[in-house]
C-alpha cells in the first residue's frame, strides 16, 4: 500500500499544537481524548503511514506535562459492556489501559467512575482499584443532563461530583469506549477549578472526522461507515461557518451539543472561549496527508470492509439491517461496489467456479493467492499455507505438511474430542507447520514468512469460525467474509 500520511510530521505538529493550547488557558488544560490512544488500526488503514500508536507516541513527547485520567461509566460496568475489537469488558480494559500507559512512561493519576448512582458492581470495581492503590473518584448522574444548565452548573450538579486531584498542566481524559462521560468529566473539573480560583481550559482531540478536508472525502465517509452503529453523521459546522466564513467538518453529536456546551461555559466562566465545535478540536491529521489519492483508495477499501463486517453482525443478530443500509448509501456516495476490492472479487469468482468454500489473499506485492476447502483443510487454513509457500518461494506442488501428519490430528478431533468437522483450522495447521519445520527446510522457511502477512487483505466466501477469525486478527490481516454461514441461508 502506498504511503499517504507523514507520521513524523504529525507527531511534531500535533504535540506543538497541544502545547500552544495549554499556554492559551494558563494553569491547566483538560483534553478529552476520543477514539483509541493506541491500536488505532482504523486510522492506520485509512491514512496509510499513520502508526497505530501514533497518538500514544505524541503523548509520550508530552510526558513531562501530562497525566492521564481514565473514565468509565458505572452503567457500562453494570452491563458488563464489552469492547468489540478486544472481546474484554470495559472494567478489565481500564486496568489494561493503565498498564499500557505506565509501561510507556506515562503518568496515570486516577480513574473516575461516571454516571454513578450507587450501583453495586461499580462499588466492587472501586474497591478492587483501591486495593491496587489506584485513586478513584465518583461522578454522579445529574437529572435532565445536559438540558438543565442551571442545575448542571451548581453545587447540586457538577458541584456534587468529587474533585479529581491532578498535578500536571495537561490532563488527558480517556476511556475504554464511547459514552463513558469524558466530556462531562472535563467540564466538571472546570467548574471545580473555577471555585478554587484556578484558570483551566478544555479541548477535544478526535482524529475523525477530519475537519479541514471535504465533507464527502472518502476518509470522512469511512469514519461514518466505522460509526454506522452509533448513527454518527458528518456535517458542515454551521457555528464555524457563521463565525469565520470558513467551511469545516464536524459530526452531529458535537454540533447538536454545542449550544448546551456554550451555555455551560458561560455558566462557569461568564463567556465561552470557543465560537464553534471545530474551535474546540486540536486535531492536526489533515495537515499531514501527503498523498491524497493513496488515502482515498485506502478509505474506499475500508468502507467495503465495514460493509462486510456489518453484514456479518446482522447474520449473528448483533445489529440491525439499518447499519448495513447506511453503509450501502456511503458506498454509493464514494462511487464504489464490493467488486472494487480485488481480493473480494477473486474469492467470490473462485467460489462460483468450484461450488465450494474458497478464500483469497492479496499479498504485499499485489499478487492474489486463492484456496479452497479440501478433505484435509478448511479454505482459510489452506490459504495460509498457499500464501506462505508463495512468499517463501516454495513450488506449488510441494506439500509443507504431509497427509500422514494431518490424519492423526483429524482422528483426534473426531474420535476423541467429539468434533464433526475433521478439517484443520488455521491454528491447527500452524501448529502442524511448526512441527514440520523441525525437520523440513521448506516448512521452516515458509513459517518464517508469517510476519509478512500483516496488513494483507483477505476475503472468504463463507463466514469463518471464531478460532480462524482470531488467528487472522493476531496475524494483523484485514479479514472480511461473505455473510454465509455453512449450511445456512445467505443474508
Amino acid at each position: 500500500m502506498k504511503i499517504g500520511f507523514d507520521n513524523n510530521k504529525y507527531l511534531k505538529m500535533q504535540s506543538e499544537h497541544i502545547r500552544e493550547r495549554i499556554v492559551q488557558f494558563g494553569d491547566k488544560l483538560y483534553l478529552e481524548f476520543g477514539g483509541k490512544l493506541f491500536d488505532d488500526y482504523h486510522a492506520s488503514r485509512v491514512l496509510p503511514g499513520f502508526a497505530p500508536d501514533a497518538k500514544l507516541q505524541m503523548l509520550m513527547q508530552l510526558s513531562d506535562y501530562a497525566e492521564i485520567v481514565i473514565a468509565i461509566s458505572a452503567v457500562d460496568i453494570e452491563k458488563n459492556k464489552i469492547r468489540g475489537d478486544l472481546g474484554i469488558t470495559y472494567d478489565v480494559d481500564v486496568l489494561r489501559l493503565r498498564d499500557e500507559f505506565l509501561n510507556r512512561g506515562l503518568y496515570v493519576g486516577s480513574v473516575v467512575i461516571t454516571h454513578y448512582s450507587g450501583q453495586r458492581s461499580a462499588e466492587q470495581f472501586k474497591a478492587k482499584l483501591e486495593k491496587k492503590n489506584i485513586k478513584v473518584y465518583l461522578h454522579y448522574i445529574i437529572e435532565d443532563y445536559p438540558a438543565n444548565v442551571p442545575l448542571i452548573v451548581s453545587e447540586n450538579g457538577y458541584g456534587k461530583n468529587e474533585y479529581i486531584e491532578t498535578s500536571r498542566p495537561l490532563v488527558v481524559v480517556t476511556a475504554p469506549g464511547p459514552g463513558s462521560g469524558k466530556m462531562a468529566t472535563c467540564l466538571s473539573q472546570l467548574y471545580h477549578d473555577k471555585q478554587r480560583g484556578l484558570t483551566a481550559g478544555y479541548a477535544k482531540f478526535e482524529t475523525f472526522p477530519i475537519w479541514n478536508i471535504p465533507l464527502k472525502h472518502p476518509i470522512n465517509l469511512a469514519y461514518e461507515a466505522a460509526t454506522a452503529d452509533l448513527n454518527d453523521v458528518n456535517m458542515i459546522d454551521p457555528f464555524h461557518l457563521e463565525a469565520y466564513g470558513e467551511t469545516t467538518v464536524n459530526y452531529n453529536r458535537d454540533i447538536e451539543i454545542f449550544p448546551v456546551l456554550n451555555a455551560i461555559f458561560e455558566g462557569i466562566y461568564g463567556t465561552n472561549p470557543y465560537k464553534s465545535p471545530t474551535d474546540m478540536g486540536v486535531n492536526m491529521a489533515g495537515n499531514c496527508i501527503i498523498d491524497d489519492a493513496a488515502c482515498c483508495e485506502a478509505s474506499k477499501m475500508e468502507i467495503i470492509r465495514r460493509y462486510y463486517n456489518a453484514l456479518g453482525r446482522v447474520v449473528r443478530d448483533e445489529t440491525s439491517e439499518t447499519e448495513v443500509f447506511k453503509i450501502e448509501l456511503l458506498m454509493k456516495q464514494a462511487k464504489i461496489t464490493t467488486a472494487d476490492r480485488k481480493v473480494t472479487a477473486a474469492a467470490k469468482k473462485y467460489a462460483e467456479e468450484l461450488g465450494v468454500p474458497t478464500a483469497a489473499i492479496e499479498l504485499p506485492d499485489g499478487t492474489i493467492i486463492t484456496s479452497k476447502t479440501s478433505d484435509f483443510l478448511g479454505a482459510s487454513a489452506a490459504l495460509l499455507l498457499n500464501a506462505l509457500k508463495y512468499l517463501a518461494g516454495v513450488e506449488k506442488d510441494i506439500k509443507l505438511i504431509k497427509p500422514q501428519a494431518i490424519e492423526p490430528i483429524q482422528d483426534l478431533k473426531v474420535r476423541y474430542l467429539g468434533g464433526r468437522n475433521p478439517r484443520l483450522h488455521t491454528d491447527e495447521v500452524l501448529i502442524a507447520l511448526s512441527l514440520a519445520a523441525c525437520t523440513d527446510d521448506n516448512a521452516r522457511h515458509s513459517l518464517e514468512q508469517l510476519p509478512r502477512l500483516k496488513g494483507c487483505q483477505v476475503h472468504t466466501s463463507v463466514m469463518l469460525s471464531e478460532v480462524d477469525i482470531k488467528i487472522y486478527k493476531k496475524l494483523g490481516v484485514d479479514l472480511t467474509s461473505e455473510p454465509i454461514q455453512t449450511g445456512r441461508k445467505k443474508y
